[in-house]
């Protein structure tokens, strides 16, 4: 056991949750792969155990835990096998609830963050949009002030839980005219007059409801707005150190579960009078690929407890992300390639690994977005710094 990082505590967390996920999710993970539809009854259960708010406050029914539990979450939800399915989650519990726990006022989180951790509502974050890609700054989608209430209109897409959840977090040019300095956003429930939803069908995370979503003249009630008018963008940014922390935690995890798989399944197998781990050439892809997710995981580790102690870690949650999700591929390819053509098998999990470890470079910022991120941060001294309200 790890114990710079993590406690006795954590430990049991770990096993616990384990074993519930073992009893709960992995015998239903087949089916909602098939289905594209995870049913709601374990939405229930999580926030019935208290996952959904591990660190969430607990006058909204959250346990106020450190960040390593999350770290444990991640990980562990990983080990199911379903890209989708952790991303469903994770994109509820940290990309909506945070900018309703960060940037919401006590009502908003009342009607919205308090029944997202008792399982009762699911959230969805909507930011990027069909013409803008990674590039937040150039959205389109717009929220003209009318009274006391915002008119929304645009759209969304590649949006997790974009079908099926109950509210949306929706990011919006209040003032088009200033550019990144004119984003603002919103809370919206689903059943709001004008918002529609398309499932989009996609190589992996099959599991997941990912949604393209119109917004036709939307009306909201302005004290839907979350945190200020105008700081729609630094908020993002703010937020996006936890998402890539996030997903380079997940890509960690994945190549960790493809390599114990992988390592089990050579052990056992025979070829010309042998295991095959004890093929040099498979023994050395499989000690340099272990290698490379170790130096991730702890990298990562180290990350998670500087965020913990609310550092600014924009530069390195984005090299996490970076790395991890490379090396991340790069390593279920090779397991994939050491089980040779049963790699390729659908009754074998290296073969949904691989799909759903391909949205890793994609999501939450493409590779070559972020490249560019840390260029203007490594090489022309940019520096970003967090919004004044977080």
């Amino acid at each position: 056991m790890d114990t710079r990082y993590f406690s006795e505590e954590h430990h049991l967390f770990r096993e616990s949750l384990r074993d519930f996920l073992k009893k709960e999710v992995v015998p239903h993970i087949d089916k909602w792969e098939k289905t594209g539809t995870i049913e709601r009854f374990i939405w229930k259960k999580f926030g019935d155990m208290g996952y959904l708010g591990l660190t969430y406050p607990i006058h909204y029914g959250g346990m106020d835990l450190d960040l390593f539990y999350m770290v444990i979450l991640l990980e562990e939800l990983q080990r199911v096998n379903s890209g989708g399915f952790a991303a469903a989650i994770w994109a509820h519990m940290y990309l909506a609830m945070t900018h309703l726990n960060k940037e919401g006022d006590h009502r908003i989180k009342t009607e919205y963050l308090a029944p997202s951790i008792a399982g009762d509502k699911i959230g969805c974050l909507c930011i990027t949009e069909p013409f803008g890609g990674s590039d937040v700054a150039g959205m389109r989608t717009t929220a003209v002030k009318k009274g006391d209430t915002y008119v929304l209109n645009g759209s969304k897409t590649f949006i997790t839980n974009g079908v099926y959840s109950d509210y949306l977090v929706v990011t919006a040019k209040t003032s088009p005219e200033l550019g990144n300095k004119g984003i603002s956003i919103f809370v919206v429930d689903r059943e709001t007059l004008g918002i529609s939803a398309t499932k989009l069908d996609k190589l992996g995370w099959r599991a997941s409801d990912t949604g393209e979503i119109a917004f036709d003249n939307v009306v909201i009630p302005e004290e839907n707005l979350l945190g200020e008018e105008g700081k729609g963008f630094p908020y993002i940014m703010q937020h996006f150190s936890l998402e890539r922390l996030i997903m380079g935690i997940n890509a960690h995890a994945r190549a960790e579960y493809a390599l114990e798989y992988t390592l089990n399944y050579m052990s056992e197998r025979d070829a010309f009078g042998k295991k095959i781990n004890q093929f040099q050439a498979l023994r050395h892809t499989i000690v340099e690929r272990t290698a490379e997710v170790e130096m991730c995981k702890e990298f990562n580790y180290s990350v998670a407890e500087r965020l913990n102690k609310s550092e600014y870690v924009v530069k390195e949650a984005t090299m996490s992300k970076l790395l991890s999700t490379r090396i991340a591929d790069g390593t279920v390819y090779d397991c994939l390639q050491m089980l040779g053509g049963y790699g390729y098998m659908e009754d074998y999990p290296l073969a949904r690994l691989l799909r759903d470890s391909r949205c890793g470079p994609i999501g939450g910022g493409t590779s070559e977005i972020l490249k560019e991120i840390l260029s203007k941060i490594i090489i022309d001294k940019k520096t970003y710094k967090p919004a004044t309200k977080v």
